[in-house]
């Protein structure tokens, strides 16, 4: 039996059709989890506010996290070239739809603790990547704000948590954030198209900023990594003979939208959605199956129109690859 992956429907709109007739619903307003308290003491989300990111704090311990990056590359080599699409079109985007693995770490308890710290007890997952920087890659990402392309309608309630799977140092390309820069809010950018580049289409922030507020996010396997949505960063190449492994995780409120009521999709993994802004969507049960896989290709063409707003060129993750 295939279940339902949707959950939930979009303000103001009928409930979308399931992909399979033998599914079944979940509630849609709220999930159920057991008391926890969030686990950031005040300096540190003071710290967030002020500097726009936050880290390290561990939420896996070594030997787990390097096991989930292994268990990737794994999917990897059993799935790529087996699928409708190559595997990188789904690790890249939405990646909790067609990864069991992926989903259990978008909703562990020790990273909703801290995003919960910051955010607030209402969360839903919008998004997952798999990012894998292979050793010896000129691949980069130039400086960025996240959310100046993603067609949300405000700002301030989105974290992105980074997991590192693998150690995340300056030699195989850790990030870079820009202290405080998330207080500039939305600047303008420009598309480079970069071969090279690691975003979609190649963005990059057209405002100086002080080399001096950079900082280096070097990590340890198992650690964390949390920022703003509208926190320059970027990242160096991989010169390193290893592969740098991250799953990020797109956490955002309720109450966030899409501009325009543009349609989009959401994971409930905390507290509840009173708003009902964005699609409620179920984590699979299988990698894979049959129904995500056609959910993950409606989910990506529905951010498509986002991400590709003003665009002059291809674009998208796997651009030039």
């Amino acid at each position: 039996m295939f279940d339902c992956p949707f959950t939930g429907h979009e303000r103001g709109s009928p409930m979308p059709k399931c992909p399979r007739a033998d599914v079944r619903l979940l509630d849609e307003r709220s999930v159920t989890m057991p008391a926890m308290t969030a686990s950031m003491r005040s300096v540190d989300v003071d710290a967030f506010w002020r500097d726009g990111f936050f880290f390290p704090s561990r939420v896996l311990d070594r030997e787990t996290a390097l096991d989930h990056a292994r268990h990737f590359e794994e999917l990897r080599t059993t799935h790529d070239g087996r699928l409708p699409r190559p595997f990188a079109d789904y690790a890249r985007t939405n990646f909790h739809m067609v990864s069991t693995r992926a989903a259990e770490l978008a909703r562990h308890p020790e990273v909703l603790d801290r995003v919960e710290s910051v955010l607030g007890p209402d969360l839903l997952v919008w998004m997952v990547e798999l990012i894998v920087k292979q050793p010896r890659t000129e691949k980069i990402l130039t400086m960025h704000q996240d959310l100046n392309y993603w067609g949300f309608d405000h700002a301030d309630r989105e974290v992105t948590a980074w997991i590192a799977l693998t150690d995340a140092t300056v030699a195989n390309g850790a990030m870079r954030f820009v202290r405080g820069s998330h207080r500039f809010g939305s600047v303008e950018h420009h598309d480079t198209y970069g071969a090279d580049n690691l975003l979609s289409r190649g963005q990059e922030i057209t405002v100086d900023h002080d080399p001096a507020d950079e900082v280096a996010v070097e990590m340890r396997a198992g650690e964390i990594s949390l920022h703003h949505g509208l926190t320059f960063h970027g990242s160096g190449p991989n010169t390193t003979d290893e592969p740098r492994v991250a799953l990020v995780i797109r956490y955002v409120t309720p109450d966030m939208g899409k501009a325009g009521g543009a349609r989009d999709y959401a994971m409930l993994v905390r507290g509840a959605d009173r708003h009902n802004h964005l699609i409620k969507v179920a984590a699979p049960e299988r990698d894979f199956d049959a129904a995500h896989l056609a959910l993950h290709t409606e989910m990506d063409d529905a951010q498509l129109e986002a991400l590709g707003d003003g665009a002059t060129a291809d674009f998208g993750y796997t651009r030039g690859a």
